[in-house]
């Protein structure tokens, strides 16, 4: 056990490979791992995600790859585990947000979100959660959403599959943590990156920030420093949970 809060957040030596990690909160998330010590393994379809892994300047790298490939989270996984030795946190953070009225959503918006919210998800725990179980420890921390707590007007798919990820949340925690790894899961409010900045400016940001209790969005660091709790020696009697940071939105 960690002496201090301090030392619970000491991850020298560790590898955390995080998907969607070349912008936004999983860039965010990618940060503040380097800056307590740790290497990180970046998944992304950005062409930058190279360039992004090698800024840190440590020894992290970065893959190009669809998190929805079964192949290719294979390979990545086995490569990823080949150049470091070893996953100590995997972040499932790779989503879309695509929205639609109901009556007018395509089956092809449906899969394609379903494809990257909680196929990929699956198949990148299934893989790093493979190697995990071989070491009798590991971290997983999948980003779910407030939409898998509420019905939010034009979500159908993303709440859909952000509540169907809690729920493999649960079961993974229910099964591997008898074996060192612990699941849980945080579900964020609106997030001002760069992209949700403009998809929420103007009035209807305004508004919505006027139905969150705290009067604001979710900075990006705010969320990776939830990431670094659950991934930390700190949480290690935190399983099967669901972290939300939405300013109190959901409690209403």
């Amino acid at each position: 056990m960690p002496s201090s809060f301090q030392q619970a957040l000491d991850f020298s030596h560790k590898v955390v490979l995080i998907t969607g990690g070349a912008s936004g909160i999983g860039l965010a998330i990618a940060t503040e791992f380097v800056a307590q010590g740790a290497r990180v393994a970046l998944i992304d379809t950005s062409d930058d995600v190279e360039r992004v892994a090698a800024s840190f300047g440590n020894g992290s790298a970065g893959w190009l790859g669809d998190v929805s490939d079964e192949a290719r989270t294979e390979a990545i996984v086995s490569d990823v585990i080949a150049r470091f030795g070893h996953i100590d946190v995997l972040v499932n953070n790779a989503g879309i947000g695509l929205i639609e009225k109901a009556e007018a959503m395509s089956a092809a918006l449906w899969d394609k979100t379903m494809a990257i919210n909680l196929r990929g998800p699956f198949l990148y725990s299934r893989a790093v959660g493979r190697h995990m179980l071989a070491r009798g420890v590991g971290r997983i921390v999948n980003m779910a959403s407030q939409a898998a707590l509420v019905g939010l007007d034009k979500h159908l798919a993303y709440s859909a599959s952000k509540a169907a990820l809690l729920g493999m949340t649960r079961v993974l925690a229910g099964e591997w943590g008898p074996r060192g790894i612990t699941v849980n899961a945080i579900s964020p409010t609106v997030v001002e990156t760069e992209l949700g900045r403009r998809a929420w400016a103007g009035e209807v940001g305004e508004q919505f920030k006027r139905k969150i209790p705290t009067g604001r969005f979710a900075q990006p660091d705010e969320i990776a420093f939830a990431a670094l709790y659950l991934a930390s020696d700190a949480a290690g009697m935190i399983n099967g949970e669901n972290l939300v940071v939405d300013g109190g939105y959901t409690s209403q």
